[in-house]
């Protein structure tokens, strides 16, 4: 029988690999820990539903989905949305703002990239309760801070403000889904241009003729379907054929009437659009070409100052402005997102370290008592690793200063060295027992190919005199001590 490989795009962490991410993981824990968060902890399964009506069309597809007992369920392909279930379920009792943090893996059926994995572990924050600037700027600063800790290189910050997307389509009167498909495609905008944009609106729209749309120019999508419904009803419309509801067919109407008095205002937002994705640099840059962008076309700009306020308070709170990058085209590909939108790069790469952004509506959404704010950021734990490693920002690590290898040089000797294990332990150390009976110098030589730290070595002269002799293998010396000396852990004796 042949060798049976891990499924593509899943991988096996080596201890060592598994001890560089730990300690990574450990000092950016603790980094989000000082900022007040509490640890949550989430099941890895979860409802379907939960994430197939709230991710979006990019990320759906990607969603490791499955029958089990006739319950729809999916493996979990990010944190967010089942924090907020969480926080829905059973924390609307708690004071606010909630600040928490999380950490373990996720799974997205991609196709394996430089460190994309199709099982990966996401460390992130959710802050729930704090409109913005304030909470905005608080996790700009503290991702800014985790990645600092870590001991990458050089990375910057590309801020973008789904809101302001969403506000100035609403404003040129378009409606909620032609809004949606817009603002979600503004980097395939800038990738590919605005007729393949055009085109794809127009199939998702279908050809039918546009009808009338001064019908229900003046009413909400509510009041035109019940009005639509109760007239073809008046009249004797047969509405029941085929497997939709009247209603559904009554909508889609209506999304039609909508639409044939909306192709002026589409092409002016896809005239708007076309020049705001390309807009990207430093704030002081960005901000006025897109605040006078938008006068030309007479929209407001309140996000603008929101954006000002947020980069103020983010520099006080230790985040240097020369990090940041506004790109005005950034879309993130989650569609529960309602405000600001960052992600967080590896400087002179394309290698994506963090990413995260508001989303205000999403409590309600999953059916919460009230709107609350929130916001919240992750960061990809495997490529902040590689990102570290690839500095060299790792190479102290290697050794593995709290960890002592001891070595019995015959069976007299055995027990006594089973003892001062226990007592190093007591002393912090991770005291490893040599069980195979090799001589010392082979001791000697696989520790120091591990990276341990000392070897205490202990034969019936020490047995008799309770001592040991201690080796440091960081600092090449040799001494004798009685137990009485023995070290706290990571001390030099």
């Amino acid at each position: 029988m042949g060798v049976i490989e891990p499924v593509r795009g899943m991988r096996d962490v080596s201890p060592s690999e598994l001890n560089t991410q730990a300690a990574i993981a450990a000092r950016i824990e603790q980094v989000i820990a000082g900022f007040g968060y509490q640890q949550i902890d989430l099941p890895i399964i979860e409802r379907r539903d939960l994430y197939l009506r709230k991710l979006g069309e990019e990320l759906v597809g990607k969603v490791y989905e499955f029958n089990f007992n006739g319950r729809e369920l999916a493996l979990r392909p990010e944190w967010t949305a089942s924090v907020l279930r969480a926080y829905v379920s059973g924390m609307q009792d708690q004071p606010l703002p909630l600040r928490l943090r999380y950490a373990g893996p996720v799974f997205r059926n991609e196709r394996p990239q430089r460190h994309t994995y199709r099982q990966f572990t996401q460390v992130g924050v959710e802050l729930i309760g704090v409109a913005s600037p304030r909470a905005d700027a608080e996790c700009l600063a503290l991702a800014c801070a985790g990645l600092n800790a870590a001991r990458v290189g050089p990375y910057y910050v590309r801020v973008g403000h789904i809101g302001l997307i969403r506000r100035v389509l609403a404003e040129l009167g378009l409606n909620e889904r032609t809004q949606s498909f817009l603002a979600w495609s503004l980097e395939r905008m800038r990738k590919h241009g605005v007729a393949e944009i055009r085109e794809q609106l127009a199939t998702i729209q279908g050809d039918e003729p546009p009808l009338d749309a001064a019908i229900v120019a003046d009413l909400d999508d509510p009041q035109a379907e019940a009005l639509l419904l109760h007239a073809l009803r008046t009249i004797g419309v047969n509405l029941r054929f085929g497997t939709r509801p009247p209603e559904a067919i009554v909508g889609r109407l209506v999304r039609k009437l909508r639409r044939g008095g909306q192709q002026g205002q589409i092409e002016r937002a896809l005239s708007l659009l076309e020049r705001m994705c390309v807009i990207q640099g430093p704030p002081e840059i960005a901000l006025p070409a897109v605040t006078g962008l938008l006068a030309e076309f007479g929209l407001l700009s309140p996000e603008v100052d929101e954006l000002h306020a947020i980069f103020e308070l983010a520099a006080a709170d230790g985040l240097p402005p020369e990090r940041i990058e506004l790109d005005f085209g950034l879309g993130r590909g989650l569609n529960y997102y309602t405000g600001i939108i960052f992600e967080i790069y590896e400087r002179g790469s394309d290698l994506q370290l963090c990413g995260g952004g508001r989303y205000d509506d999403l409590v309600t959404m999953l059916g919460g008592r009230q709107s609350i704010p929130a916001i919240g950021f992750a960061y990809g734990l495997e490529r902040v690793v590689a990102a570290v490693v690839a500095n060299n920002q790792q190479r102290a690590e290697t050794r593995r200063a709290n960890e002592v290898l001891l070595v019995a040089t015959d069976e007299a000797a055995y027990s006594f060295v089973l003892s001062v294990a226990t007592q190093l332990r007591k002393l912090g150390w991770v005291a490893v027992v040599d069980v195979r009976g090799r001589s010392v110098a082979n001791n000697l030589r696989d520790a120091d190919r591990r990276g341990i730290a000392a070897v205490v070595i202990i034969g019936p002269d020490e047995y008799v005199r309770q001592e040991v002799i201690w080796r440091d293998l960081r600092g090449r010396e040799e001494r004798r001590m009685a137990l009485s000396d023995l070290p706290p852990a990571g001390k030099t004796p």
